[in-house]
């Protein structure tokens, strides 16, 4: 039983991994939490009935998966055609080598 006031989340509570730390061992990378999860480093859990949860990490989400790449449309904020660099004066097309002077 938690001692803690508020309780801590039971161990098949969904925000388990709020409860406190009871054991820290960083060295071996591992905590107990006050609801009896071991918790890894790697973010690994080993539940108290023996279930384990797989490590999950931010990167496990959409954040290592390239963007949708969105065409711009009708009041998109795309620079206009005299903005690119041939509309500059001075600077030339692409094609252009510089010229002293100009």
């Amino acid at each position: 039983m938690c001692p803690h006031s508020p309780p801590c989340p039971d161990a098949s509570a969904p925000d388990r991994e709020a409860a406190h730390t009871i054991v820290s061992h960083p060295e071996q990378g591992w905590s107990l939490l006050c609801n009896g999860i071991v918790i890894f480093e790697d973010t690994g859990e080993l539940l108290p009935d023996g279930a384990s949860i797989a490590p999950h990490r931010p990167t496990d989400l959409a954040f290592d998966r390239p963007a949708r790449v969105r065409r711009p449309g009708p009041g998109s904020l795309t620079p206009p055609p005299s903005a690119t660099r041939s509309g500059v004066p001075g600077l030339g097309t692409p094609d252009e080598a510089p010229t002293a002077g100009r």
